[in-house]
């Protein structure tokens, strides 16, 4: 497998902040569907048939942050699905005025064939768009393959944290991202993540196994209760100095915020992790990366590796 070696990221700002859309219903899809027929089941009893085909007609459907008219628009498991209270159009632009453009997601690529898309995700950037922030990887590749292809459309297959950079995947046929989806934890062979902390760990090498809840703030945290959710991650000292230490990270579990929440439970908390440990980094990121993805082909049942090089700056910071 092919893997290209980049700079450090650093996406091009537009001018022009896109504003959040109100909406008046959310939906995650569950199974691989037709626009028209999962909106049709999600409004039985509630709307008319003419009721939801106007709701795209009059352009208030997104999946994933992007509008859509299309009746038979592939939906795919982990979309989302918003129904926005107003019409979503693109507002008239002013002689001279700056335009909002999604930056390109070309330098980003590092690996890409008919069935998958990966990108080096930098730092800062959402994987999936949010209520607050419509910016997204999601909607780069989605512009990207759409230049290609008017029918083509990125398919969700994981999230990574947006302060976290590294490998991000996206599926490029609704056939195999569906394939994965349903075994994705069993497929997976390995979620590999680097990190600068704060100190040394006590062994250079070990394995850390905990319970994670959730509070009302959607913070997780660590707790003795067997009815959280475990979390397996296993970790390396790969180099430190008298302040800072670089782990390599295997984690056996992909639950929220695991690695930044299970290190600040060990009393070294991830650089630049201003949501858990509250430590300032010296190069302005949370200092963690996920640096190699790995899963089984579901048709070819051969290994898929992608790598996304650990930024120099992580290095040089425990020189």
């Amino acid at each position: 497998m092919r893997t290209t070696s980049r700079k450090k990221p650093n996406p091009k700002k537009t001018n022009e902040r896109p504003k959040t859309i109100p909406v008046t219903h959310t939906f995650i899809v569950k199974r691989s569907d037709e626009l028209l027929n999962f909106l049709l089941a999600r409004f039985e009893g509630k709307l008319s048939r003419n009721s939801v085909k106007k709701l795209l007609s009059d352009r208030k459907v997104l999946i994933n942050g992007s509008m859509t008219t299309q009746f038979n628009y592939p939906l795919a498991k982990d979309d989302e699905v918003k129904i926005a209270k107003n019409p979503v159009r693109t507002a008239p632009v002013r002689k001279n005025a700056p335009q909002a453009a999604v930056p390109s997601i070309k330098p980003y690529i590092i690996y890409e064939d008919d069935e998958f898309l990966a990108i080096n995700k930098p730092a800062g950037l959402l994987s999936v768009e949010s209520d607050k922030d419509p910016n997204c990887a999601y909607a780069m590749a989605a512009a990207y393959l759409k230049q290609k292809d008017a029918r083509s459309r990125p398919y969700i297959l994981h999230r990574i944290d947006k302060e976290t950079s590294g490998v991000l995947i996206f599926a490029k046929d609704i056939r195999i991202h569906s394939m994965l989806r349903m075994h994705w934890n069993e497929d997976i062979t390995l979620r590999e993540y680097y990190a600068v902390i704060q100190g040394e760990m006590e062994e250079p090498s070990g394995q850390i196994v905990s319970f994670l809840k959730e509070n009302a703030n959607h913070l997780v945290y660590v707790s003795k209760d067997p009815r959280g959710k475990k979390a397996v991650t296993n970790y390396e000292v790969e180099k430190s100095n008298d302040r800072y230490s670089l782990l390599k990270i295997n984690i056996e579990t992909g639950r929220k915020n695991q690695i930044r929440v299970q290190l600040n439970a060990q009393n070294h908390p991830i650089l630049g992790d201003d949501k858990y440990g509250l430590v300032p980094s010296p190069i302005n990121r949370l200092c963690l990366h996920a640096s190699a993805l790995e899963f089984i082909h579901p048709v070819t049942k051969k290994p898929m590796r992608f790598y996304a090089p650990v930024p120099n700056e992580f290095r040089q910071l425990v020189k």
